[in-house]
């Protein structure tokens, strides 16, 4: 998760609920991704360290327990740049210009400089931060599944380039020849297009020549179907999406939640502040007075009571508010009540560190080793397949 400072409510419903149930279920390692936040905030650098470490509290407030989880922080593990670096040399820039957040994120931060090398190529750090940990499952919403495919090409194209058979290159450039002149020469061209800018009509192409070729022997064709890629033993391994439920946790106007459209509830917010707020939410506008009748699907405040209350208190809410036998300020007291217990036990979690900021600095540093330890193991396979395992 990216560095933004204090967490809300969206995000407890839309991530670090999931978290803690999935804390129990696999070994997860969660960080704070502050070398992403400097991708789109590298001119106000000034806000990550604090932001990092309130983020870090949230996290252990809303019940990410370091007992079952590795919680560490990307820029102490520097084996995530390595990695980031040497799958760069590797990376058609195509397939970077086809993620689709690209185009999308620069038009909505459109007051941003954001044609930087760095914004580039955050999705191969994003890759990096996966692919280093041989991730076997990454949570994700639907609009991140792309970045996950493209974390799979990435380590396919690792794999095939850097794990071939001894004698793998020698072997698949005579099985070329046996193609015959014209058919050699087309495969070739290919195979370039493909490798060298991400052309996947180029590949399917390929693929469809050799499938015709009836005299190649089964080596030869696997050899030669591997060139195309580059074909080999598995380093990186190829991590699935965990296609996570989306929230829709509304905001106190009925938009998302989100710090943007300010209209949020942080998780630790105090309780006169929490009841304050959706004390003055904005409700049906064709209630103007107590006896008018109301329609619940029209107020920001049902869609509260949507995520927090039980079928009995929603009904209570739809029949009070089309009779008018209740009025806003009676509707909106489950769910100031329901928030406030909800965020009682992350309130007491998250004195205790308050109390000793020390607690959070050696969760972290814990975490930080851990995490190195993992990372060092995949970097020594990483290197010696690239040539780089000097002894």
């Amino acid at each position: 998760m990216r560095p933004t400072g204090s967490l809300h409510l969206g995000h407890y419903h839309g991530v670090l609920k999931n978290w803690v149930q999935m804390q129990h279920e696999y070994e997860c390692l969660f960080f704070v991704a502050d070398w992403h936040a400097l991708t789109t905030h590298y001119d106000t650098p000034q806000v990550i360290e604090q932001s990092v470490w309130d983020m870090v509290v949230d996290w252990l407030a809303a019940g990410v327990d370091p007992a079952h989880a590795t919680l560490f922080i990307q820029s102490r593990v520097p084996e995530h740049a390595e990695l980031h670096l040497l799958l760069s040399m590797i990376t058609p820039l195509g397939w970077l210009e086809r993620v689709p957040t690209y185009k999308d994120q620069q038009e909505k931060l459109s007051e941003k400089d954001l044609s930087t090398y760095g914004f580039l190529g955050y999705p191969l750090l994003q890759s990096a931060d996966i692919l280093i940990y041989r991730a076997t499952q990454v949570p994700v919403g639907e609009d991140q599944v792309p970045h996950i495919e493209f974390t799979r090409e990435i380590a396919r194209r690792f794999n095939h380039i850097y794990g071939r058979e001894p004698g793998f290159e020698e072997k698949a450039e005579a099985a070329v020849k046996k193609l015959g002149g014209k058919k050699a020469k087309l495969y070739q061209e290919l195979r370039v297009r493909f490798q060298q800018q991400g052309d996947d009509e180029a590949l399917e192409s390929a693929k469809s020549l050799l499938d015709e070729q009836q005299s190649l022997s089964h080596g030869d064709r696997e050899r030669l179907f591997g060139y195309l890629e580059g074909g080999g033993k598995m380093i990186l391994s190829e991590p699935q999406a965990m296609l996570t439920v989306a929230s829709k946790m509304p905001g106190l106007d009925g938009q998302k939640m989100s710090k943007s459209y300010n209209n949020t509830i942080t998780l630790r917010e105090d309780e006169a502040s929490v009841s304050k707020k959706i004390r003055t939410m904005p409700t049906d506008p064709a209630r103007i007075r107590r006896t008018d009748v109301g329609n619940p699907d029209k107020c920001p405040v049902w869609q509260l009571h949507q995520v927090y209350s039980n079928e009995q208190t929603k009904q209570w809410v739809q029949q009070g508010c089309k009779s008018a036998g209740i009025g806003c300020i009676e509707c909106k007291q489950p769910v100031i009540d329901a928030v406030l217990e909800e965020q009682r036990p992350m309130r007491e979690r998250a004195q205790l560190y308050l109390d000793d900021p020390a607690l959070v600095r050696n969760i972290i540093a814990d975490g930080c080793e851990k995490a190195r330890k993992l990372a060092q193991e995949t970097m020594r396979d990483v290197r010696e397949a690239m040539g780089l395992g000097y002894s």
